[in-house]
């Protein structure tokens, strides 16, 4: 088990939530609050008692999600084969802390490792249902691809300054020719489709599993609607050979749709790579490692 991370960053601390809650949910004062073992970035999140957590925004950046998961989580859940977090209540600026936050609903199970789940071919099945269950929600009136999904969901041209830049970077450490046309192919690939709901970041630390199954995902901070290409990229951050086999016949989506999602696989793992290839070999290797499984699967499914 990895070590629970220390308290206190980004300024907040186990006392601090014990002071909001105090100040703003008195019933729930008397309940212990503990940090999370395994902890996002964009958030801060602590146990409250048994049954729930409290989740509050590490920069102003990220306060959008805040309003945006207390409304359309609630809406969402009912279409969805698993658990989503369940807002309890909405908390507000106070204790010299000054962002929006939440409380939260504690879902059991523990983060997507390969240990823990019974068969990653089924596993990648799961994954695909939920993806498409989302996609079949209905997304009248739901938050439109911008700035609070981080793009997620907007054609993958908002990054294509960067990508050049790190692939320019990364020129003579990874086959940078054949990155750049995954990345010409992504472009090329427009969006033309209705927009429909997206998470925005289907990734093992937001998958939780019990008995070896599917059984919650969470942080829904860059969900929006728009294209659905975004939460493809497991496929080759998590997936390989059988399962990841598994994940596209489940899952369908058409030509374009996977050569955007190559390329915002590239893009982040692009980025990722040229800022840690000298310093973090465990990091780089796993990004060095996307990337070449992105540029394989173009060779094999890019059509001329």
């Amino acid at each position: 088990m990895a070590p629970t991370p220390p308290d206190g960053r980004a300024g907040i601390d186990a006392a601090l939530v014990k002071r909001l809650i105090a100040a703003q949910f008195p019933r729930w004062s008397g309940l212990p609050v503990t940090p999370v073992e395994v902890d996002g970035w964009d958030n801060r999140t602590y146990r409250l008692g048994d049954s729930m957590t409290v989740r509050l925004p590490t920069a102003a950046g990220y306060v959008p999600a805040v309003a945006k998961e207390n409304r359309w989580l609630p809406r969402l859940a009912p279409s969805l084969p698993v658990a989503v977090p369940t807002v309890l209540g909405q908390g507000v600026p106070g204790e010299g802390y000054p962002f929006p936050w939440s409380v939260r609903g504690w879902l059991s199970g523990e983060t997507a490792r390969r240990e823990r789940i019974g068969g990653m071919s089924r596993f990648a099945v799961e994954v695909a249902e939920f993806v498409l269950a989302l996609q079949r929600c209905d997304a009248r009136g739901g938050p439109v691809a911008d700035e609070h999904s981080f793009y997620r969901g907007a054609p993958p041209a908002h990054y294509d300054e960067e990508t050049r830049r790190c692939l320019a970077a990364l020129k003579g450490r990874v086959d940078t020719d054949r990155a750049a046309a995954v990345w010409e192919a992504a472009l090329a690939a427009e969006w033309h489709g209705a927009p429909v709901w997206f998470h925005g970041d289907i990734a093992p630390g937001n998958l939780l599993v019990a008995d070896g199954k599917l059984t919650a995902v969470i942080d829904f901070g860059t969900a929006g609607t728009g294209d659905p290409a975004c939460d493809l990229v497991i496929a080759w951050g998590m997936f390989s050979g059988a399962d990841r086999a598994a994940f596209r016949r489940a899952v369908g989506q058409d030509d374009g749709t996977w050569a955007r999602a190559r390329g915002w696989a590239l893009w982040k793992s692009s980025l990722v790579l040229s800022e840690t290839i000298d310093t973090n070999e465990e990091l780089a290797a796993l990004n060095r490692h996307v990337i070449g499984e992105v540029l394989a699967d173009h060779d094999r499914f890019a059509r001329p």
